[in-house]
């Protein structure tokens, strides 16, 4: 068994302090739901993990089996078993999704992925998620609608088979069918030694993928843990409830700045 822990974690961007003092351990074969108004640091926490060098961890600590994270290039986190499926995947024109996949599979291996055993996993991959095989040879989520953006994270999730896979909102953009899809997919996926944090504001996500633990993040700092219970509470009230907690609710939206590299290699930055 893994374990991701953060430890009263502070993070800051641009001189504003948005996490203040987040503690939250996940292990493999867990599943973490993180629920949230907007703008109250769900997305930074994400993003701090993974190593955006626009989020500045100012105090606290993130290891991964006892490993320093903070100490780990974004690359060397990605390697060790980090994934980021993103909120907002970027367009990357001149670069292949194929091309892509392989170079951040090979990063992980000593030995590179021969073509014709990645293809086949590309292949298989492309049919569990039921995508359109000509994604693959397309340049990397340009001229994707939404929902195939989506997919294409899960896409690099089921290749990349990390020890945690942090999901942003990767329910935004899906019709029903879909994320129907995308949810059979990740259940096969967390029947194996992988962890999961999942970001959403829906109860149909977590209907389909039901978490093990669920936090509720305002004002920077997990004010609430539970579990179903949690989830159908906000989908019933809202988080007006949080402030009989003495808790205010930022107003500010939450800007996700997290590009492409983050979730990848050196060769994608």
């Amino acid at each position: 068994m893994s374990v991701l822990k953060v430890e009263n974690l502070h993070v800051a961007v641009g001189g504003e302090e948005i996490l203040k003092g987040v503690d939250l351990t996940l292990s493999t074969q867990e599943t973490h739901a993180l629920m949230g108004p907007n703008g109250n640091g769900k997305s930074t926490l994400l993003a701090a993990i993974m190593g955006h060098p626009r989020y500045e961890v100012t105090e606290g600590s993130i290891t991964l089996d006892g490993e320093d994270v903070l100490a780990m290039s974004v690359d060397e986190r990605s390697r060790k078993g980090l994934f980021l499926g993103m909120q907002n995947p970027q367009e990357i024109p001149g670069v292949t999704n194929s091309d892509f996949l392989r170079a951040a599979m090979n990063a992980r291996r000593e030995q590179p992925l021969n073509l014709f055993r990645f293809i086949k996993a590309l292949e298989g991959a492309i049919d569990d998620l039921g995508m359109d095989e000509n994604l693959a040879h397309r340049y990397l989520n340009e001229g994707f609608s939404g929902g195939e953006k989506k997919r294409n994270e899960i896409l690099q999730m089921k290749l990349l088979q990390p020890k945690f896979a942090l999901l942003d909102e990767i329910d935004s953009g899906l019709d029903v069918d879909a994320l129907g899809v995308v949810s059979n997919v990740i259940n096969d996926m967390r029947q194996g030694d992988m962890g999961l944090l999942l970001v959403s504001h829906y109860e149909r996500l977590y209907k389909l993928v039901p978490p093990t633990h669920v936090h509720v993040l305002v004002d920077g700092r997990i004010v609430a843990e539970g579990g179903m219970e949690l989830i159908n509470k906000i989908n019933a009230e809202g988080y007006e409830w949080v402030k009989e907690l003495g808790v205010d609710i930022r107003e500010k939206e939450e800007k996700q700045g997290i590009m492409l590299g983050v979730c990848g290699n050196k060769v994608t930055q």
